[in-house]
């Protein structure tokens, strides 16, 4: 039987504009009683990042336990706007996420799966059969499981900065109460701080930890990058 679903393709432009950009500038310019109001700038500003989540899930059938973090997130946001519940729910709600992923990865060190397999040294990404045929030729299976697992603790800490930073975000850009015309505003502020503020050094972070994989793998089987990478990324 062939395949119907359509070829998922990154388009990380959209995806910033859809989810970020764009409910912004509604929060911050559609939430005066002139124009949608609080409530509506609020459920109109939200309906952009959950539609565009839920239109991906729909038409690629790709679905992650990342993307269902997101996806309560934003639930949890207008939940919070909505029912005009106190901002420190924001804040925690904020910082719970990461934290989650965080305690999760560190968990995860304590069984046969750690997440660090699933979410860099894996399939999609890096050759690891051909690692693991070579670091049982050069006897370094025991150290380069070591370092996998400091690889593990520095991605906990990548969500630990995600976690304090977005706690602290949230209280110094949102101090105006919810469902209010100024709390929309402040929240579309968020948004937008969230993304260089937390966002790409986080990503950086990332990067810095698959490199140190990387470099780990190179001094300890020889192989070169192009040796390391997934044929499936070789290929793209």
């Amino acid at each position: 039987m062939i395949n119907s679903t359509p070829t998922h393709k990154p388009r990380p432009f959209v995806d910033l504009m859809v989810s970020i950009v764009l409910p912004s500038v509604i929060l911050m310019k559609l939430s005066g009683p002139e124009d949608l109001g609080a409530s509506g700038a609020l459920m109109a500003a939200l309906a952009f990042p959950l539609g565009w989540g839920i239109f991906e899930l729909i038409k690629y059938r790709k679905f992650n336990f990342i993307a269902l973090l997101g996806l309560i997130s934003v639930l949890l946001t207008g939940g919070i706007g909505l029912f005009e519940l106190d901002t420190k729910w924001l804040a925690i709600k904020e910082a719970a996420i990461p934290a989650i992923i965080g305690i999760a990865v560190l968990g995860s060190t304590f069984t046969r799966y750690p997440l660090i397999r699933a979410l860099l040294y894996n399939r999609e990404i890096m050759d690891v059969d051909k690692i693991k045929d070579r670091l049982e030729e050069k006897n370094s299976t025991a150290l380069f499981e070591k370092r996998l697992l400091n690889a593990t603790y520095l991605l906990a800490g990548t969500f630990l900065f995600s976690a304090i930073m977005n706690f602290l975000l949230v209280k110094w850009l949102v101090t105006s109460p919810t469902g209010s015309e100024e709390f929309n505003e402040q929240l579309g502020l968020l948004t937008l701080y969230s993304y260089p503020v937390i966002a790409i050094p986080s990503m950086l972070m990332m990067i810095g930890i698959f490199y140190y994989l990387w470099r780990t793998i190179h001094d300890l089987t020889g192989l070169k990058l192009e040796e390391v990478v997934s044929p499936k990324v070789a290929n793209k």
